[in-house]
């Protein structure tokens, strides 16, 4: 059996791993390379494809992490695709080249991969092209998607104008047909004003290199798909985005894939940090209110939202978990507060607050979970939009129509990292007032 210390992650596999890095003795990586048995066995059996997301940390490191795509990947949930991560010691052809010999050299199935999938932003392609030189690299219609989304927002064009254009992009993205994107092409070129066009590089909905990758999905494959990998960003974001310390933004995404692991998966992720007292769920004592109250919301989640929203939501509560104070009360509106962060609450049906979480993606978020636990109360199905609540067949639009933008995530990151840090000065305080 394999074991390996990571900032007091223990990473347990019942096979010989392949876990690969090279750790200073400060908590920042040089570089970082992990696979274990499992993600080596999944690549093995689907190399054809290869989807690689990029994850920026605060002090600019990032984290690649690699996928497996295509036809016959039929797996669904958050990173459960995932088969590689790694951190180059530099972003540059250098760097980028010593982390894909090491994944070759681990993974000899690379010499099946025909496609790799990348953002619009992946500058070092001649280095990708040169590792792979039989693959053929193109960008993804997730990242496309995500792309366009921002820049929809980014021009803050008229309300009715955004809205087509977002409809526009729903409607394309479920059916990436030849005669779909030129339409879409059409309406960009009609809607922007012509100085600003070329931002949007338009000229890759007419690429059909580009979809001929996604267009054998169905419109409810397209959903799932589309919501997987929205998920899978949103999780790499939280816990590596947010913090400057890399060991412990991958002991947190480490600590994620344990908490959710597969049934299916050959490799177990314990968390088990050297002088540590022991987790709140293996303790003898009898549990407190409070945490009565957050595992009953816990389970309302579970029960009532669908697999992804759960899974964003659950992320959202383990804030809230965190020993947080509700001072005062109100009637028709909540003023939340964690920190210097202020937002407002509105608690009639469906449920909505001003923060990015939920007008993002308009799903319950920290602050309204907070509120439900400090009025001991649990989510209920009309507080939930339609679209996500379980045994619904989700639609892109939650997705497509969130307020996506670089500026947007940014924040995001920023006050995700200051609650992180105050957390360890005290406990967080949320006043309603």
């Amino acid at each position: 059996m394999a074991l390996t210390m990571l900032n007091g992650l223990l990473i347990e596999d019942s096979s010989p791993s392949t876990l690969l890095h090279q750790v200073g003795k400060n908590p920042q990586l040089d570089a970082f390379n992990y696979q274990s048995c499992f993600m080596q066995d999944l690549f093995a059996h689907f190399p054809e494809v290869l989807f690689i997301h990029r994850t920026y940390n605060p002090r600019g490191k990032v984290l690649y992490t690699f996928l497996v795509d295509g036809p016959r990947v039929q797996l669904e949930g958050p990173l459960a695709r995932v088969v590689y991560f790694a951190i180059p010691t530099n972003e540059d052809a250098k760097g980028l080249a010593q982390m894909f010999q090491v994944f070759k050299k681990f993974n000899p199935a690379w010499e099946r991969v025909c496609t790799i999938l990348v953002d619009p932003h992946f500058l070092l392609l001649p280095t990708l092209s040169m590792e792979f030189p039989t693959a053929e690299v193109l960008l993804s219609a997730f990242h496309i998607c995500k792309f366009l989304q921002g820049k929809f927002y980014q021009l803050s064009l008229e309300q009715p104008v955004q809205s087509v254009l977002l409809s526009s992009l729903q409607s394309t993205m479920c059916s990436a047909t030849a005669g779909n994107l030129r339409k879409l092409y059409t309406l960009l070129s009609n809607c922007i004003p012509s100085a600003r066009l070329p931002e949007l590089h338009s000229h890759w909905l007419l690429n059909d290199r580009i979809w001929l990758a996604h267009r054998w999905r169905s419109r409810a494959q397209s959903n799932r798909y589309f919501q997987s990998l929205e998920v899978t960003a949103h999780i790499l974001s939280q816990f590596f985005g947010t913090t400057p310390l890399e060991k412990q933004g991958m002991a947190s995404v480490f600590r994620y894939m344990q908490q959710n692991s597969s049934d299916k998966a050959s490799f177990s992720l314990a968390v088990t940090p050297e002088g540590s007292p022991t987790p709140p769920d293996a303790s003898l004592e009898s549990p407190s209110t409070e945490q009565m109250v957050e595992a009953r919301i816990q389970h309302s989640l579970n029960a009532i939202c669908t697999g992804p929203a759960a899974q964003l939501c659950l992320g959202e509560l383990a804030v809230v978990q965190k020993s947080m104070h509700l001072i005062g009360s109100g009637s028709e509106k909540v003023n939340i507060q964690i920190l210097e962060d202020t937002h407002n609450v509105q608690p009639q049906s469906p449920a909505s607050c001003s923060c990015y979480f939920n007008q993002a993606f308009h799903l319950p978020c920290r602050h309204i979970l907070a509120m439900l636990s400090a009025r001991h109360q649990v989510l209920q199905p009309e507080m939930l939009q339609a679209q996500w609540t379980s045994g619904c067949a989700t639609s892109l639009d939650s997705i497509l129509g969130s307020k996506w933008s670089a500026t947007l995530d940014k924040h995001l990151a920023v006050t995700l990292l200051t609650e992180e840090v105050a957390g360890t000065q005290g406990k967080r305080k949320i006043h309603i007032v």
